[in-house]
């Protein structure tokens, strides 16, 4: 990856903009992540490469055992100056998860923000979807700002201590405990609050709260918080 600009001075972080092999499920946030991230890198999970092309993106890196991108594909995007680095099927990790060590990675040496946007990470294989859930905690993560993007919904995990997050009164948002027992919650600007309360593994109780503005936060003391962010009400 070039890590100097055209004057050969070194060149600011950009954002990673990942894209899965799931389904493109565009819709407004989707819109929003894309319009928002300026001159991102764009990492492509093996088939993920096509939904990067839906929205008008060529890869800047394919990263996977490319078992789902033909041969003719390869070749096109090689041709076009993208970087494959291919993985032996017989690898213990998805494709997805490579590229969330590529890219952290990429942070470590300065060339990438810790932010980190996922699109394509949701699909009709209910295990894929979670095991891209559960990717997000992997130790390789901490300090990084990963989001899972699709349709009008955003969703990450918010460790212990403070997550504020930005959206409009009256856009829905979802807290589900991961980990077991989530304790010690407490929400700023949402409708219905918690105050130092603990969220259980299984009831819904955190499903479906609403924001009161255009700014949130979940305090978390202790356990994994999924946290499902919708634009409007869902």
């Amino acid at each position: 990856m070039i890590v100097t600009d055209t004057q050969g001075q070194p060149a600011r972080p950009r954002d990673i903009l990942i894209f899965a092999n799931g389904e493109p499920n565009d819709g407004d946030m989707v819109q929003q992540v894309i319009h928002s991230t300026h001159q991102p890198i764009i990492a492509a999970a093996d088939g993920g490469a096509r939904i990067a092309q839906h929205y008008g993106f060529t890869p800047d890196i394919i990263i996977g055992d490319m078992d789902s991108l033909r041969a003719d594909e390869l070749e096109e995007f090689a041709a076009a100056g993208v970087h494959i680095e291919q993985h032996s099927i017989h690898k213990n990790e998805t494709d997805l998860e490579l590229v969330f060590l590529w890219g952290a990675k990429q942070v470590a040496l300065g060339i990438a923000t810790p932010r980190f946007r996922v699109i394509g990470a949701v699909g009709d294989r209910l295990d894929q979807v979670l095991s891209n859930v559960y990717l997000m905690a992997i130790p390789a993560l901490k300090g990084i700002d990963v989001r899972m993007i699709a349709g009008r919904q955003e969703t990450w995990l918010a460790m212990p201590g403070i997550t504020t997050f930005e959206g409009a009164e009256g856009d829905t948002v979802s807290l589900i405990p991961l980990n077991g027992t989530v304790r010690g919650v407490r929400t700023e600007n949402l409708y219905y609050p918690l105050h130092d309360e603990d969220l259980l593994f299984g009831p819904a109780r955190g499903v479906s709260n609403v924001m009161n503005g255009s700014r949130a936060a979940v305090h978390v003391r202790e356990g994994v918080l999924l946290i499902v962010h919708t634009i409007g009400r869902a």
